[in-house]
């Protein structure tokens, strides 16, 4: 065989079976990482986490799960708070990434729904009842392996799209400083309330919180409580948008972010 023909033959074999730093499957690293370049790092929502975790959420104060995808669902960073992926929920990690995918996929650049917000929306009756089926998570990414990698920076997950809706506190859009949506985060590991009060204060820490507009009274995607029973006891949102109260803590505290943690680009 013509020795230049061998060389690129060789050359070709190499480069095709090269494993993706990334895990990605349809697309360059470098496309792959021009996806995530306006998304804090695997470090910086690490951090983050552990920081807001620390804090009073009421709720159980359990460790929790924290995801990022980017606007077109891929998973960019996956990580816990506790100190091994042990230490909180271990179902709670596929569900911290339905919901930025949830978040993600039902946001745009001049309204932004919470994965809380679609609580009342997707029961029986409501005007988005069948949301919760219509996109299905890819068990094959949420469960590949090896499970030691869970939360690290090279988490199965992180280049693939993980799909699945979520309709319960803890998934929050990403909007950057100019206002542009970047993605989606989900936190999961404790009452879904305390998920959205521990999402909702990443997103702050994170300065990926120039939100738009929403549904809430504050004009925002904040949790809204506006449930109660109707004349046949049923319980009805008021508004269409509402979340069961949790517990009376995550009440005060979640009612109060827009004050304690205001939208819009830090100074």
């Amino acid at each position: 065989m013509n020795t230049k023909i061998s060389t690129t033959i060789i050359a070709l074999t190499i480069a095709c079976s090269a494993p993706t730093l990334l895990g990605g499957d349809d697309s360059s690293n470098d496309e792959q990482r021009q996806g995530f370049k306006d998304l804090p790092s695997h470090a910086e929502l690490t951090a983050a986490l552990k920081a807001v975790v620390a804090e009073d959420n009421a709720g159980i104060g359990l460790n929790m799960w924290a995801t990022i995808v980017n606007r077109d669902g891929v998973v960019a960073r996956v990580t816990f708070s506790g100190d091994e992926r042990g230490d909180q929920w271990p179902g709670s990690r596929a569900i911290s990434a339905q919901k930025a995918n949830t978040a993600n996929a039902f946001s745009l650049s001049n309204l932004a729904l919470s994965t809380a917000n679609l609580y009342s929306p997707v029961q029986p009756g409501g005007s988005l009842f069948g949301l919760q089926e219509s996109n299905p998570v890819d068990t094959s990414v949420a469960y590949k392996g090896p499970s030691k990698n869970y939360g690290k920076p090279n988490d199965p997950m992180v280049g693939n799209k993980i799909g699945g809706i979520n309709v319960f506190g803890g998934g929050l859009a990403l909007y950057n400083a100019q206002g542009k949506i970047v993605g989606g985060l989900g936190v999961s590991g404790d009452t879904s309330c305390t998920d959205h009060i521990i999402a909702w204060k990443i997103r702050h820490r994170l300065n990926l919180d120039n939100v738009p507009a929403g549904v809430s009274p504050t004009h925002d995607d904040n949790i809204i409580f506006d449930i109660s029973p109707d004349a046949h006891n049923h319980p009805v949102s008021a508004g269409g948008f509402g979340h069961p109260v949790c517990d009376t803590g995550a009440l005060t505290i979640s009612t109060n972010l827009p004050t304690t943690n205001p939208i819009g680009p830090n100074p």
